[in-house]
């Protein structure tokens, strides 16, 4: 008998510690490869975009030393020369920056969409338990709008870190080469904004890693107040849910001004100190020139060259502050794909099933939800092909339990559950899903056509095979007095069928899929008459000639069924035919006498 671990905290989205910036980074690289693909062209053309940029101040010192100033007056010819090459490498410096604009866009672009699609795989990958740590808003954040904060870093902000750093080491070469003074005069000037820099960006990180969580809240928030409109209305809590709503905007409102607030004092930093950069270069060149170490000209380039090496440190303080939000998103992305998936495919290594009559055994079964009580326990049961089950017991008893790990929805915590002798922890997703089947108490409905809802079961079904099996559940004539038949349009989360239509049309999904172990959730409390004798009927031929497994919420279920299994406080503590469980006098035939009574007086 074998166990594995249950889900844990360790298992929650973003439990693991927060990794640093250059971690984050070097990791998220290594899941987008596309990003990097063409790099060194990508590179080269910055590169000469920014041997373009340090033309100016060459030109400048050139034309002013022997050009205007030139021995026995202007040289005209000089001047025109200069002028003319000067604007022939700033137009190729132009080209050459919107070639590695285009090839930095279609690089991230294809990242970031290998990146989405891999964060959005894996969210279905993770367990239920899991995905519920998260509200759905959230969830959805980290797959949208937190990779878009990557984007538009990468696009723009990155674009222009390349450029800055061949501009810093490019102009301060050249500044060494003009004046050495004035070149330590600038550096000296810019140390203490260095030295500070680090410090800053660690706020700044922070502050933004607040605003991607608010973000987050706040679509979780208005995303839950758009599914529930329904339910708000009818218990009149409008107001309630707005300022649930407006607090979530609010909260996002304080920390993205907290975080700007701090950008703008970095940003404002860096001002200042270039300012005074420029300052000691005009006072320190003034003094060389009179002293006859530098000319004119070289004092203009080198003023030139100081803007050139000081502008990106302005830009820098900024492009950093973006990077620390798309940093924050790139960890909160991260952080999905990091979360390990306890019920995990065990993809090519796993096993194929044959398809045919099926065997259900549990062995020692338990479970206990992470930080919670034992939902099941000790659970010995074995299910004959081809027969009809009913499990019963009493709300929390540990029913849904028992069908999330049928279906592998769950794993145990304890023991094992088999199908047809293998542990359904070795068996491949596919074929998994091929042989069992869940129907659940609300039958999920994409916003698209009839056909194409029931067409999820078996998705290279075409309409006739769909009419066909509608026409087996005796459902035909339902979809027939539909406006549009088959096309006839359900509604976002099928809001334009019904309760117990958008059952019939689960049902017929599975019927559809054929598998040959079919669970259901039943759920017939709030239909009319009339659909529950559709349902009842789409039943009885969903579950023909293949093993079923329903959680039983009327006893009229368990009464036609081949097997009831009775679950209590998480254990299977009667098994056997209704007839006989009554007779018996135990825990079924309390809760039959009871259903039995309320049938009586309703």
């Amino acid at each position: 008998m074998s166990a594995v671990t249950s889900p844990s905290d360790g298992s929650r989205i973003g439990s693991a510690a927060v990794p640093g910036m250059i971690a984050t980074v070097r990791r998220g690289l290594q899941l987008s490869p596309e990003m990097t693909r063409g790099l060194s062209w990508t590179l080269a053309l910055a590169a000469v975009s920014t041997v373009g940029r340090v033309v100016v101040p060459l030109a400048v010192q050139q034309t002013i030393d022997t050009g205007v100033l030139a021995d026995g007056g202007p040289d005209v010819a000089r001047v025109a020369w200069l002028t003319g090459a000067a604007a022939l490498v700033v137009v190729l410096a132009g080209v050459t920056s919107y070639l590695t604009n285009v090839r930095l866009f279609t690089a991230t672009e294809a990242g970031l969409a290998g990146l989405r699609t891999r964060a959005f795989r894996h969210v279905h990958d993770l367990a239920v338990l899991t995905q519920n740590t998260e509200r759905r808003g959230s969830l959805v954040s980290r797959v949208t709008s937190d990779v878009d904060t990557i984007s538009m870093f990468l696009q723009f902000g990155g674009l222009i870190l390349l450029l800055s750093v061949g501009q810093i080491v490019l102009a301060s070469v050249l500044m060494l080469v003009y004046s050495w003074q004035l070149t330590v005069l600038v550096w000296l000037t810019l140390v203490p904004f260095l030295l500070a820099v680090r410090p800053m960006q660690q706020v700044v990180s922070r502050a933004y890693g607040r605003v991607r969580e608010r973000v987050g809240d706040m679509l979780g928030a208005i995303s839950e107040s758009v599914v529930g409109a329904d339910t708000i209305r009818a218990y009149a809590v409008e107001e309630r849910t707005q300022r649930r709503v407006d607090a979530a905007v609010e909260a996002h409102r304080k920390d993205a001004v907290r975080a700007q607030i701090v950008t703008a004092l970095t940003f404002s930093s860096g001002v200042l100190v270039s300012g005074l950069a420029i300052a000691v270069v005009v006072v320190g060149g003034t003094l060389l020139g009179v002293a006859g170490q530098v000319t004119l000209g070289e004092l203009l380039a080198f003023l030139f060259l100081a803007q050139l090496f000081t502008q990106p440190l302005v830009s820098a303080t900024e492009v950093l502050n973006e990077m620390q939000n798309a940093i924050a998103g790139w960890r909160r992305v991260l952080a999905v794909l990091d979360t390990p998936a306890d019920v995990a495919d065990p993809g090519p290594d796993g096993e194929v099933l044959a398809r045919g009559e099926i065997t259900v055994r549990f062995e020692g079964v338990g479970y206990r939800y992470p930080g919670g009580a034992v939902a099941l326990r000790d659970v010995d049961l074995t299910i004959p092909p081809r027969t009809k089950v009913a499990v019963v017991g009493e709300t929390g008893s540990g029913k849904t339990t028992f069908a999330k790990l049928l279906t592998r929805l769950m794993d145990p915590t304890t023991g094992r559950v088999l199908l047809d002798g293998t542990d359904l922890r070795r068996v491949r997703f596919s074929s998994l899903r091929e042989r069992v089947v869940m129907v659940p108490q609300e039958g999920f409905l994409f916003d698209a056509s009839l056909a194409a809802n029931i067409r999820y079961g078996r998705p290279t079904a075409t309409d006739t095979d769909i009419q066909t099996a509608l026409t087996e559940l005796g459902l035909w004539d339902w979809v027939e007095g539909l406006p549009h038949g088959l096309r006839t349009p359900v509604g976002q989360r099928g809001e334009s069928l019904s309760a117990g239509e958008r059952q019939l049309v689960a049902l017929a999904r599975a019927y559809l899929a054929d598998p040959d172990l079919l669970v259901l959730d039943e759920a017939t409390s709030a239909v009319d008459p009339a659909t529950e004798v559709r349902i009842a009927r789409a039943l009885d031929g969903v579950t023909a000639g293949r093993t079923s497994v329903t959680i039983a919420h009327r006893l009229s279920t368990a009464e036609a069924a081949d097997l009831v299994v009775v679950v209590d406080a998480g254990r299977v503590v009667e098994t056997g035919r209704h007839e006989d469980l009554v007779a018996a006098g135990g825990v079924y035939a309390r809760l039959h006498e009871s259903w039995a009574a309320q049938q009586r007086t309703a």
